[in-house]
């Protein structure tokens, strides 16, 4: 059986849902193996099916160019016919550059993948939504190793807990130090001035979450009912340019073709119009419900449910009604 090597720029205390989505797609297309900079990941990576662990002599983190150093010399140690990442800035960064090292295929964004990692890359076909979920479409990479990103939920997690994996260390060094692969190719290729963590939050990542509450110019402001209601879902917080220009929220909450896209199961849209830059984000949730007070806006076209009406007065009742359900 070929190997399938996951690449996780670093591993949390917990894996998050994105990254036990990439293991179990991994284990359905061949030998799972791991890279990560993170130096001492075993912990958290115990699950049944995890053959290997490749890390190097110390940590690297993104965006180090030493990470393409690290994947490029656990390819050769695998044997890999698949390298598999999250659909992140970072991940993407290091993959792409994989690609160029190994002369192979590179296939952003997918949303499923088929096929016998034994066969080669040629073997297993990628698909994609694109155009704003208006198509998919299926791609092959026919020289080399597959490179592909796979979108959050684009998978149903199913694992299992298992003994602590073994992990090997690779001699690849932060800044390209070390004497791997490649290891000097990226020295002083990016330089990390500062690094500032981010505040925590219970809520889920925004570009994994199960179930998104947006909110758009109709919040006038007021995300509260929004962040109430996200809290009761165990949802993630998401806006529309409008509301993150006014400065009501973190751009990093944009949807939308200038900010993230999601995916989520349920995709619930208050006081956003829906135009066509903010829908390029969000269609390919599985089910969106809009709230708004306008019945012609263009959101209830590609709404499964929609609900004209006030979100300061809809939005406290489906509160109330959830938690009288789960009281």
């Amino acid at each position: 059986m070929s190997a399938v090597l996951v690449f996780f720029d670093a591993v949390p205390e917990t894996l998050s849902s994105g990254q036990q989505e990439l293991l179990t797609l991994a284990a359905s297309l061949g030998e799972t193996h791991v890279v990560t900079g993170t130096a001492e990941p075993a912990a958290a990576l115990a699950y049944q099916g995890i053959e290997a662990v490749w890390t190097g002599s110390e940590e690297i983190a993104a965006p180090d160019p030493a990470l393409v150093d690290l994947l490029e010399t656990a390819v050769q140690q695998s044997g890999a016919a698949v390298v598999l990442g999250a659909d992140t800035a970072d991940s993407t960064d290091a993959l792409a550059r994989l690609a160029v090292r190994l002369d192979a295929g590179l296939i952003t964004d997918a949303v499923g993948i088929e096929g016998d990692a034994s066969a080669g890359a040629a073997g297993l076909s990628v698909h994609k939504s694109v155009l704003a979920g208006s198509y998919t479409t299926s791609a092959r990479v026919l020289q080399g190793p597959l490179v592909a990103t796979v979108k959050p939920n684009a998978v149903e997690a199913d694992l299992a807990q298992g003994a602590v994996p073994e992990v090997t260390a690779l001699p690849v060094s932060a800044s390209g130090a070390g004497s791997g692969a490649g290891a000097g190719t990226g020295a002083g290729g990016v330089e990390v001035l500062e690094r500032t963590e981010l505040e925590a939050s219970e809520r889920p990542a925004l570009t994994e979450a199960r179930i998104v509450v947006a909110g758009g110019r109709g919040v006038d402001g007021n995300f509260g009912p929004l962040e109430e209601l996200a809290d009761v879902l165990g949802a993630a917080i998401g806006a529309s340019r409008a509301a993150t220009d006014a400065g009501w929220i973190d751009h990093a909450a944009q949807v939308g073709q200038t900010g993230v896209t999601v995916s989520p199961q349920l995709y619930l849209s208050a006081g956003i119009s829906g135009a066509v830059q903010q829908r390029a984000g969000m269609q390919t949730a599985q089910t969106i419900v809009a709230i708004n007070k306008d019945e012609d806006a263009p959101v209830f076209e590609i709404a499964d449910f929609g609900v004209v009406g006030d979100l300061f007065e809809v939005i406290p009742q489906m509160v109330e009604e959830l938690r009288r359900r789960t009281s």
